[in-house]
């Protein structure tokens, strides 16, 4: 027989603390750390505790005593449920403090490597309305709040189009006003919802693993154009073995539905100047390997920075807050003091960005990314702006860049690199070492991987500069640009 487990304890009466990594703050409690979300400093509150481990408890408020004199009222009506913007609550200044502290603090204790004075964190230009791309998911499973599950309260529909609940995979917080994205964003996607309920569209189930309405991408740019993608799953379950063959997983696929969606958003939303749709029958989301359809428009926009101009297609990686990325790509291009000698190595080069951004003031720019569509984007990108010192690769870092492609190619005198959030692979960092650039420009999207690498790098190089760079305000995400010079 089971022994039964002891209720978690509620905690009463405590001021939290400070704010803490994942957009969390802390407050101390009998000599154990205890992570609280949606506070801020100075919040007087009570908390129950959902999980307890031997040195950290996690835990939830029920009931604020007194409010913090710094708090600010979070402008989005599903702050709290949804997971995005977990630090509206907290005031932008505030924000940026705890930031830079988390970088610095990531580098110094994961990475343990002599670190120079940090430059003031580079805040961002808006604080609402600053992404250029935002995905929703469609499922028949609308979340219940504790309290809608306490009232017994229920929904004739529970299609849902909005955002993933932490935690729970097959749940969506229905959205109806985000504000990190241009507000036709929250247009295009409430018409899809009405649509779909005027027309009783199927909605996507993520354990039966079929529905018409998937999983949708918008995307905006700095030039006025705006791109749609939808991802349609079929009607009923496609077994793995008909997945692999596409004339019969599209048996499953009601087109006809679809199409007449899709006439509806081309006729309702001029403004779309890239229509597009991917039949996805597979058991993830993901549509790298999937064919992408137009259906009315381009298959690309375009995003300008500075007098250049850069094709965006629906596979690209592009930096969701435009104009904070000039800034970024800007510190990067500054670290990499370039006079027009140099080869440049700019690794995980997505649509060629950074390596088009940099190209006039290099030699040489080499440009290396898993992508191969992106890489195509980035050859165009580089003849549309007249730039022909640039050449790029398709294929996994780890394959590609190796001693012998480094001879093929010249050696480096300068490696930009920006992986995505694991970082780098140990493979990747060797050959870098081995190639042995004068400098490394070290963009990251995560302090944490970064400071991991700084370490592995250590031996050769030593950190001359930090700059980090807000890129998504009220969310605890930051960027950091490391300059590293070889000793």
């Amino acid at each position: 027989m089971s022994r039964k487990k002891k209720p978690l304890p509620v905690i009463e009466n405590v001021t939290i603390e400070k704010v803490a990594a994942e957009g969390k703050s802390i407050v101390r409690w009998n000599d154990m750390v205890v992570f609280v979300p949606f506070c801020v400093p100075g919040d007087v509150v009570d908390l129950q505790v959902r999980k307890k481990k031997h040195s950290y408890c996690e835990a939830e408020v029920l009931r604020f005593r007194k409010y913090s004199d710094i708090r600010t009222e979070p402008r989005c009506e599903h702050f709290g449920l949804c997971g995005g913007c977990k630090w509206q609550q907290l005031p932008y200044d505030e924000q940026l403090k705890a930031k830079q502290e988390q970088v610095m603090q990531q580098l110094r204790r994961i990475g343990h490597v002599e670190l120079p004075e940090c430059s003031p964190i580079m805040g961002s230009q808006k604080v609402f309305e600053y992404r250029n791309k935002i995905e929703f998911g469609c499922s028949d499973k609308r979340w219940l709040t504790r309290e809608d599950i306490a009232k017994g309260t229920t929904y004739e529909d529970m299609n849902a189009i909005g955002f993933h609940i932490t935690g729970a995979f097959d749940k969506i917080l229905p959205i109806r006003r985000c504000h990190l994205m241009d507000d036709l964003c929250n247009e295009i996607r409430n018409s899809i919802a009405d649509y779909a309920r005027e027309h009783s569209l199927s909605h996507y189930d993520l354990r039966e693993q079929h529905g018409l309405l998937r999983d949708m991408m918008i995307r905006n740019s700095n030039t006025g154009e705006w791109m749609f993608l939808m991802q349609f799953g079929p009607e009923t379950y496609v077994a793995p073995s008909e997945g692999y063959d596409e004339a019969v997983a599209m048996r499953h696929f009601n087109r006809e539905s679809a199409m007449s969606l899709l006439e509806y958003l081309a006729d309702r939303f001029p403004q779309i100047t890239s229509l597009l749709w991917v039949y996805n029958p597979k058991c993830n989301d993901t549509f790298g390997d999937l064919s992408v359809h137009v259906f009315k428009g381009n298959d690309h926009i375009f995003e300008v920075m500075e007098e250049l101009r850069f094709k965006v297609g629906p596979k690209s990686f592009y930096q969701t807050n435009t104009e904070q990325a000039y800034h970024l790509y800007c510190v990067a291009r500054n670290f990499a003091k370039l006079h027009g000698t140099e080869t440049v190595y700019d690794l995980y080069t997505g649509t060629g960005t950074i390596a088009n951004f940099v190209a006039r003031q290099a030699k040489k720019v080499i440009g290396i990314e898993y992508v191969p569509e992106a890489i195509e984007d980035a050859k165009v990108n580089s003849r549309i702006n007249g730039i022909d010192n640039t050449e790029f690769f398709a294929g996994d870092m780890k394959d590609i860049l190796t001693a012998d492609f480094i001879s093929a190619h010249g050696k480096p005198d300068t490696i930009i690199t920006d992986p995505p959030r694991a970082g780098m692979h140990q493979d990747v960092v060797n050959v870098i070492l081995g190639a042995k650039p004068s400098r490394i420009v070290y963009v990251s999207c995560n302090p944490a991987t970064q400071a991991r690498d700084l370490q592995l790098l250590d031996k050769d190089y030593k950190v001359v500069a930090i700059q980090p760079v807000d890129m998504f305000p009220h969310t605890p995400h930051v960027e950091n640009v490391v300059l590293l010079e070889r000793r």
